[in-house]
């Protein structure tokens, strides 16, 4: 395949995979990130913003360290599925995250988001 489709192949796919995932984690929280972060919401931009730099982290990793397109969908599946079981044991682990992040509480915000980001920084780490 020509290095031009390739790389369209692999951006269309990466930003497809993203946005799939914005949606899974916007889905799965009790609280409308969008709606909160539209008002000015800085933990829900904090904790959402960290989820998605988490996993792009480990989304770059695969294109960067697998073989073929399908090995990197393969580590992509896994990475996002990674992020939701941490995101979901976090939040579990620590309560009370939906009426911190609707309070506007940035520091919880803030370390949803650093443990987003330390997971997907580990996770593009072990696909390496």
């Amino acid at each position: 395949m020509p290095a031009i489709l390739n790389y369209l192949l692999y951006l269309a796919t990466a930003v497809a995979l993203v946005m799939a995932f914005f949606v899974i984690y916007t889905r799965m929280t009790p609280y409308d990130e969008v709606a909160l972060i539209r008002g000015g919401n800085h933990a829900a931009a904090l904790a959402l913003g960290g989820a998605l730099i988490g996993f792009s982290l480990t989304i770059c990793s695969a294109m960067l360290h697998t073989r073929d397109y399908y090995q990197f969908l393969a580590w992509a599946a896994g990475a996002m599925l990674v992020q939701v079981l941490v995101y979901y044991v976090t939040t579990r682990l620590l309560k009370m995250a939906s009426e911190q992040i609707e309070a506007d509480n940035s520091a919880f915000g803030g370390l949803l988001g650093a443990i987003a980001i330390s997971v997907g920084l580990v996770n593009a780490g072990a696909v390496s």
